[in-house]
């Protein structure tokens, strides 16, 4: 049976591409062929090459000479996760370790400012190779984000191509469309939208690592990542009040701590490059933290994050989800049913370190008597080495207050928990009033109806 290469680039399809992009076309072209058999037999077992693979590295490029696109293609096996392998042509991935019987995942970085290789990308492809057994590709574009933001934007639909006729190369082997995985950062998060929106929506899976938000957060849904551009696309937000974008984009949408301001990073300018890139890569640990360690990232489905901290949000039982989605390799993310929902907003706490994972708690107290004031009382659960709290206010007239308590160790671990009275600081009035209630505690999801 022919193999379709990516179908949008015919006479129809470019009709969907931005008019602004279709002068960027230029010589790419695909074709529909036959896959050629002694290539994907030869792929399908394995052949090692006849000689040890040349190992390429990124490119370095600088504000000078930085803002030309030009794309490497690196492929990296779990019998050296260091050593990057240039594939372009089909004969290169021929003479390659790669192996059609298994996905492939397609990493693709963002912008370059100072037009420098990605620093987590060597633990990102050391730790995806230990997680799962694929081919795993990282599309180096160095040379064309570098220096000026918005000339990388405008190499976006270019690069989008480049990668979807490498695509193309891939499914002349035997490669299924479901089983390629394209894990985009910041602005690549974008270019794995476009790519998918080339095929269709057809690809397997999209991860948008806190997809850029400046010049996307209004674009259209042909130039950004959205629901529709692959049979599951999650995204994982972290910035979305400075440099991710603010809106959903997936069919789940992951707004870790509210989506900003994520713990430990630098809450003030003066600490440079960090305080501007903390909350935006804080995605891109979370996810390489997911996949090395087995507490799971659980979120939980709710209308706001203001209702998710109140205690509004207990489990995942409501008519769009079934399940709490995990950020990871999880099939669908967790996500049991079909068919998928569209832009759910999922919340989840984290520490400030990784492994990041926490225990979600609903902490609750129910007054004795109601009281003509607000009422503060701050939670605390102490384990070995660990302490962490959360205020409880129960409005006044009222009897119960609740909140969301996150802690690194599940219940069973906890050795202390302590209730402590918000009293206000007033020199000339001290108030002595009791406050007498209960204090109840239940770990999240409470799976019980």
């Amino acid at each position: 049976m022919p193999v379709l290469s990516v179908h949008p680039l015919t006479l129809d399809g470019l009709r969907t591409i931005p008019r602004k992009a279709v002068s960027s076309l230029g010589h790419l072209s695909l074709s529909v062929r036959k896959p050629n058999m002694n290539v994907l037999n030869a792929v399908a077992r394995n052949i090692a090459p006849t000689t040890q693979p040349k190992c390429t590295d990124f490119q370095n490029a600088n504000l000078l000479r930085g803002t030309n696109l030009k794309v490497q293609f690196l492929l990296f096996s779990s019998s050296d996760p260091s050593c990057g392998q240039l594939i372009e042509e089909s004969s290169d991935i021929q003479n390659s370790e790669f192996n059609v019987s298994l996905g492939t995942k397609l990493i693709i970085h963002g912008f370059r400012a100072l037009g420098t290789k990605p620093s987590w990308i060597d633990k990102f492809i050391r730790t995806l190779l230990r997680a799962t057994d694929a081919n795993v590709i990282a599309v180096d574009w160095v040379y064309g984000s570098t220096g000026n933001y918005l000339f990388a934007v405008e190499n976006v639909v270019k690069l989008s191509l480049e990668i979807s006729r490498f695509l193309s190369k891939l499914l002349e082997l035997g490669v299924s469309e479901s089983s390629v995985h394209i894990i985009g950062v910041s602005l690549g998060a974008h270019v794995g939208g476009m790519v998918g929106h080339f095929y269709k929506g057809q690809l397997g899976r999209i991860t948008g690592l806190d997809p850029a938000g400046p010049e996307y957060t209004r674009a259209s849904l042909e130039e950004r990542l959205d629901a529709g551009d692959a049979r599951f696309v999650e995204a994982i937000h972290t910035d979305t009040d400075y440099l991710g974008i603010r809106i959903p984009v997936g069919h789940v949408d992951y707004f870790v701590n509210g989506g900003q301001d994520q713990p430990g990073c630098p809450t003030f300018f003066h600490a440079g490059y960090s305080y501007l890139i903390c909350d935006h890569m804080r995605a891109v640990h979370l996810y390489i933290s997911a996949l090395e360690n087995t507490c799971p990232l659980m979120a939980f489905p709710c209308a706001s994050y203001k209702a998710f901290l109140a205690g509004d949000c207990l489990d995942c039982f409501n008519p769009f989800l079934l399940s709490c989605p995990r950020i990871g390799l999880v099939e669908q993310g967790g996500v049991k049913i079909e068919p998928l929902p569209k832009e759910v907003r999922v919340y989840l706490l984290t520490t400030s370190t990784a492994p990041y994972c926490v225990h979600h708690s609903l902490v609750e107290f129910h007054l004795k008597e109601k009281r003509k004031k607000d009422t503060s009382i701050e939670v605390t659960f102490l384990s070995i080495g660990t302490t962490s709290s959360v205020k409880i206010t129960i409005p006044r007239e009222q009897l119960e207050g609740r909140g969301v308590l996150a802690h690194p160790d599940p219940q069973c671990q906890i050795n202390q928990v302590k209730l402590k009275l918000q009293v206000p600081s007033r020199v000339w009035k001290k108030d002595r009033t009791a406050v007498v209630g209960t204090f109840c505690t239940a770990p999240l999801p409470v799976n019980d109806r």
